[in-house]
């Protein structure tokens, strides 16, 4: 007679196989893995997976909202008790972002580095990629409202997550490792970022001739 599964096993045995999926789906792709292929890892018959997951699509899509709501977490964190300083907030944000992506390469992995769609066709991917979303663009629009920044919220948000995505790939990829460190650079690129969308300077009044 078959064992009764509490609700406790089957949250564990989705919960362990979720994080085999995570590790298997970053290191190989969404093409690279198959069901069976996570079954045997699990130790467990090819079909049971099926009994917790409607297919590979609906895990990828699950692990990848799993990823998404721990770096929204993330950022959420670094802003509890900060200060109202925009400038502080958006350095905080940055910070908490590449602690994120160099704790959980796996997950960073599969949120932006795997070809499948992000909508909301899953309950919990769309609305996690967007609530981490909304920590990127909301700390450029707070940078508007300072009066620090004089440009487009929206596209100034998306232009430092452009490049802040591109610095931690390039760390992930060892890319850096003859470069100034993540933190130089970050700096750098944001600081640089900053002085090119500051409000323009009121042109001075010429001087009075004698």
């Amino acid at each position: 007679m078959p064992r009764y599964l509490t609700e406790q096993d089957i949250a564990d045995f989705r919960a362990e196989l979720c994080k085999v999926a995570t590790e298997r789906f970053a290191r190989h792709g969404y093409e690279g893995v198959t069901m069976r292929q996570l079954a045997e890892a699990l130790g467990c018959s090819p079909k049971t997976p099926y009994r917790y997951f409607k297919d590979k699509a609906d895990i990828l899509a699950t692990v990848r909202g799993q990823a998404f709501a721990k770096f929204a977490d993330a950022l959420e964190a670094a802003l509890v008790d900060a200060p109202d300083d925009p400038a502080v907030r958006a350095q905080r944000t940055g910070e908490a972002y590449y602690r994120f992506a160099m704790k959980n390469p796996h997950a960073y992995r599969i949120m932006f580095d795997i070809n499948a769609p992000i909508d909301d066709s899953h309950p919990d991917l769309g609305p996690q990629a967007d609530r981490a979303a909304t920590y990127i663009t909301r700390t450029a629009e707070s940078l508007v409202k300072a009066g620090v920044i004089d440009v487009d919220p929206t596209m100034f948000g998306y232009a430092m997550w452009a490049a802040t995505h591109g610095l931690v790939m390039l760390q992930q990829a060892g890319m850096l490792v003859h470069a100034p460190d993540y933190r130089t650079l970050a700096n750098f690129h944001g600081a640089l970022m900053l002085k090119g969308a500051a409000p323009a300077r009121p042109a001075k009044k010429p001087g009075k001739k004698r």
